[in-house]
This record gives structure tokens, sequence and C-alpha cells, in this order.
């Protein structure tokens, strides 16, 4: 891999290491994630996928190595000052609260730059300005109807939908999505693939996921992690044909 930084890419990483006491979760891994694509990152448990996730948004400090964003280096950086550049993160286990509406959780979403979030309980009025666009994102993921039910009645799939429209609340140039469709019913499943084409649109999206039917049908650059290493990099068709990763994770029914 290169160590030029190319404009065609959004997000690189050179030489990208974490340790933990003694122990290598990500080591040496050069990532290049193409402006406008859809980027996966596969791998079995303990691969490093989380660990590097958490290292592109400021929730860990890499031990060495430097990440780039959009021609700036925000190796080190807060997570607060990585989501103000243009990444936002949706994370895999809900962090929704239930006793507040869809509606609700997207206009704090929404006035959060603002600072009214922070006074939002004496400033109901004034959140009203972020209305319609709450409406707009949550129609955009297919939750207006329920937009002023609290989402704890709401099921899985549909929690999962609501966070996704939280994060694109953000207008990130560059959208993580870890374990998008991780706990979902099949039908769940085809309808998250059918939000996340629709919401990459104008952005740039890298996700995790353990389902290869999803990656298949999403990604359009696919890295395999091993041991916290890249074992390889191509598109889905590529990678399901490689005899590393064949052996090393996806088995012999996948080849």
């Amino acid at each position: 891999m290169s160590a030029t930084v190319s404009v065609d890419h959004l997000l690189t990483t050179r030489s990208l290491t974490k340790n933990f006491r003694g122990f290598t979760a990500v080591r040496s891994v050069d990532l290049d994630i193409r402006r406008g694509g859809i980027h996966a990152l596969v791998g079995p448990n303990g691969a490093g996928k989380t660990t590097l996730f958490n290292l592109l948004t400021g929730f860990l400090k890499p031990t060495s190595g430097s990440i780039t964003f959009d021609g700036r280096d925000i190796t080190g950086l807060q997570p607060e000052d990585i989501v103000h550049i243009g990444i936002a993160r949706s994370f895999q286990i809900t962090s929704l609260f239930d006793n507040m509406t869809a509606l609700e959780h997207l206009q704090l979403a929404l006035s959060s730059p603002t600072g009214v979030s922070l006074r939002f309980w004496r400033s109901e009025r004034r959140l009203d300005r972020f209305r319609a666009r709450s409406l707009e994102l949550l129609d955009q993921v297919g939750m207006a109807d329920l937009a002023n039910r609290e989402v704890g009645h709401y099921a899985y799939g549909q929690k999962r939908a609501v966070e996704l429209a939280l994060a694109v609340a953000l207008d990130p140039k560059l959208l993580l999505l870890d374990e998008p469709t991780a706990g979902m019913s099949l039908e769940d499943v085809d309808r998250t693939i059918e939000l996340v084409l629709r919401i990459a649109t104008g952005r740039t999206v890298v996700f995790v996921d353990h389902n290869m039917r999803v990656v298949g049908e999403l990604a359009d650059r696919v890295t395999v992690l091993q041991q916290g290493e890249i074992l390889v990099e191509g598109t889905y068709d590529e990678v399901r044909q490689d005899e590393k990763v064949i052996t090393a994770y996806l088995g012999q029914a996948h080849a």
C-alpha cells in the first residue's frame, strides 16, 4: 500500500498501532478510505475492528502512527473535536433515552452546535425551529409516522433507524456504522441495507458488520482484518475468493 496520501481519499491511516499492556490490538494499519465510497471492515472476533473504530473517533489514543482526515492530521483529537470536523459514529449498542420521543432526540441533536440543547428544559419554543429538519431526517429513515412516540416503545430495528437519523443529523462527511444490522430480523436487515444506501448519498460510509450478505450488498471496498493487521483488501468478490480470507474467516461455505 502506498505511503502517499491521495486527494481521492477522505481518511487515511499510516502505521496505526494500539497496544494494551503488551497486547497489540491494532498493528501498523495503513487504511485508505475513498471519498464517496462505502467501505466495510470485516474479520473474526478479536481482529481489531472495534479498536480501529475507537481510534478513528478519538475514543482511544494510538500508541503510534497517524490518522489524516480531509487533509488534516487528527491523530489524538478528542471525540467531540472529531465530531465537529465531520466524522459521526453510530454505536453498536443503542444509546437512546426511552422516555424521549424520536422527534425530541433529533431536535436536541440538531440544536447541539448552537448551544440551545444545554438549556433545552426551558427553551422548548426555541427547539421548535429544528422541528421541520428533524421530521425530514426521520422521514429519510422511515420513522416520521412515529416521531412523537417515546422510543422506549420502539422495536429494535426502529431504534437503530433513529440512531442512523441522529448520526446523519450531524451532516458528517464520514459516517462510521458499528454493526448496523446486529441483532436484527431478516426484514430489519433488508430495511437497514436500504437505509444505509439512501443516507450514503453525498457522503462516505465506513461500517463493521459480521453479516457477509450485508457487506456484499453495501460495500464497494472491503478490508479484512486478522489479529490487528490488514489481511487483504479489495472488492467483495475479490476478498471472498481470496484463499487467505477463506482460511482465516469466511470458511469454505463462502468460497
